[in-house]
């Protein structure tokens, strides 16, 4: 029996060796040629994100880690332990929703953005130095940036670049109305019923995983709660098309024009859009023109990182340096568009309701069926046509002046949430005893109030009326479900009319309903990971978050996904193709991990 026992011991040790060397040879990595203890790497995501985690663990572990997943039920509770520190790397993912390179790195890569947790001088340089650039120029730029952000330093490890994924319940809502942008926000106005007598009584139900909004102030947030919330609340300046390029059409100007020297930009505002507010519960005409004077008003505040507490945006805008109204009409004739002898008066004058015969300071003197037009003119320090992605971010909305300031009447210096109740707080808009709506929207749709469950908006009945692009659909709900399952089910039972985003896994299951209609494009969305660089072992050792970098493979995640995810480097990947490429390479890793422990 003992003989029969140590036999089998060592018929069991033998396999278990065999499995190890299958281990390595597969690409298991080398964990066992690296010196020194396994490191512990802590990974901070939600539980939304479950399967890249566990794909994560097991790459990481089989590359010489251990690994502890820090798994969040949603979004608050991620802030929560990222804010606290508690991560060695966090799940991230970044969407460009301006169309602009400058965007996918600056707010969340250079020495105090809005979002950045690096402090790197370098990188700042070069940053600066690539947003000043086009073509050729702009693609090394952001080639030396991607070296230096991803492979020299491995402040990030790019995991995947999502394409969109939209699914309608086309068996009520007509599917070619409802746009999918590439990088603009969900466009509202546009949508309508098969039966469009059901526009002004039908709820249109769409869909958001975020129930807790940052802030209706458009300024005040940046994130998946607000961001298409307050992008159809308030207009801006330009927007974007499906395929990203910046126009006019839909905005609050009639035409914009980029002056000789690319650092003067000029707006000329229509005047069929005022401001709406809630009483009653019905969106009502306030009669205040959405004017140049709002205009200057919300730019300035959004360029200036002081004008309100816990400004979240300010350095989209810190290339603004002056917003003014013109009220020369001979700097329009006597100005050249950048690259042409056509002049700014020309360019803009195309096809307005009324030639321009006097631009004006005042709203009082606002008639453009007159020829009386209000011009906005943004200045740059430096060239900087990329300016104009950003104006059509929603935090370039419009906001009134009136309104805002009579909200706002606390010291920003000494503000305290308990107490001073800002403009666009969610507060405000809860239902219950604090309900006390105060927003004034210049956009398509304004927000009435909200709960748990949903937030329901009603069109601006002063929003271009008459035209194409007055909403189509009078009421809107925004219904929150934060679990994809249980959102993709009640699209299918028509609970939800509208499903932003379906999951790679599932496009199958809507292709396949009768009921439903799918939109496929491709999307600015890159999901990566994000190292702590305070406080934690990745942060002072580069090797140590190049043992990660390499340890990533990407090609596992796609095929998870279906082949519906593309290969990444950086954020920038989607908007512009460096050249450069992450292999998963083991041996790297070894290298990097041996490097690490001989430092310690």
């Amino acid at each position: 029996m003992k003989k029969l026992l140590a036999l089998l011991l060592v018929a069991v040790l033998a396999l278990a060796g065999c499995v190890q060397k299958k281990s390595d040879v597969e690409g298991g990595g080398d964990a066992e040629s690296t010196s020194g203890e396994k490191p512990t790497i802590e990974i901070l995501g939600q539980a939304a994100n479950e399967n890249d985690l566990n794909i994560l663990r097991d790459q990481l572990t089989k590359n010489g880690f251990e690994v502890v997943l820090n798994i969040q039920p949603d979004y608050g509770s991620f802030s929560a332990q990222k804010d606290a520190g508690n991560y060695d790397i966090a799940l991230s993912s970044w969407t460009t929703v301006t169309g602009n390179p400058d965007y996918a790195v600056r707010g969340l890569f250079k020495t105090g953005g809005d979002y950045s947790v690096v402090s790197d001088s370098k990188l700042d340089e070069l940053i600066d130095k690539a947003s000043t650039l086009t073509g050729d120029e702009a693609k090394e730029a952001y080639a030396e940036l991607e070296q230096l952000l991803v492979f020299d330093q491995a402040y990030i490890a790019p995991l995947y670049i999502s394409k969109k994924a939209q699914g309608i319940y086309s068996a009520k809502v007509n599917p070619e109305t409802v746009l999918l942008p590439k990088s603009r926000a969900q466009v509202w106005e546009n949508i309508s019923f098969n039966d469009e007598s059901l526009n002004a009584s039908e709820t249109l139900v769409l869909h958001q995983a975020i129930s807790s909004l940052t802030s209706l102030d458009p300024i005040k947030g940046n994130d998946g709660s607000i961001n298409t919330l307050n992008t159809n609340m308030y207009v801006r300046l330009v927007n974007l098309t499906e395929d990203d390029q910046v126009v006019s059409d839909g905005s609050l100007s009639y035409n914009n024009v980029m002056a000789e020297g690319n650092s003067e930009y000029y707006f000329i505002l229509r005047d069929d859009i005022n401001f709406a507010k809630v009483e009653n519960g019905a969106a009502v005409d306030t009669g205040e023109l959405v004017s140049a004077e709002d205009v200057v008003f919300s730019l300035n505040r959004a360029k200036d990182e002081k004008s309100v507490p816990d400004h979240r945006t300010y350095s989209i805008h810190e290339n603004i340096e002056t917003v003014e109204v013109v009220t020369d009409l001979a700097e329009l004739q006597n100005a050249k568009v950048s690259g042409s002898d056509e002049t700014v008066l020309d360019a803009l004058s195309q096809e307005l309701p009324q030639a321009v015969t006097e631009v004006v300071e005042s709203e009082d003197q606002v008639d453009n069926a007159a020829g009386k037009y209000q011009v906005v003119k943004i200045t740059t320090p430096n060239p900087f046509p990329q300016v104009l992605n950003y104006l059509a971010h929603q935090s370039g909305g419009i906001v009134s002046e009136k309104q805002v300031t009579s909200i706002n009447t606390y010291d920003v210096a000494n503000y305290d949430p308990n107490t001073d109740i800002a403009y666009g707080d969610q507060a405000t808009v809860t239902e219950g005893n604090s309900y006390n709506n105060q927003l004034f929207a210049s956009g398509p749709y304004i927000l009435v109030q909200k709960n748990d469950y949903e937030a329901t908006f009603v069109k601006n009945p002063a929003y271009r009326v008459g035209s194409e692009y007055e909403p189509k659909i009078t009421n809107i709900s925004v219904r929150f479900i934060d679990d994809n399952d249980s959102a993709l089910s009640a699209l299918r039972n028509g609970e939800v009319h509208v499903l932003q985003t379906v999951p790679e896994t599932k496009l199958d299951i809507v292709k396949s309903d009768e009921n439903l209609t799918l939109n496929e494009a491709d999307s600015n969305g890159v999901t990566y990971l994000q190292f702590n660089t305070k406080g934690r072992e990745v942060s002072d050792s580069a090797d140590l978050r190049k043992a990660v970098l390499y340890s990533i493979n990407q090609e596992e995640f796609i095929t998870y996904y279906q082949g519906n995810k593309l290969p990444a480097v950086s954020t920038v990947t989607p908007l512009i193709d460096t050249g450069l490429k992450l292999e998963a390479d083991s041996k790297k890793v070894t290298e990097f991990l041996n490097a690490y422990s001989e430092s310690k």
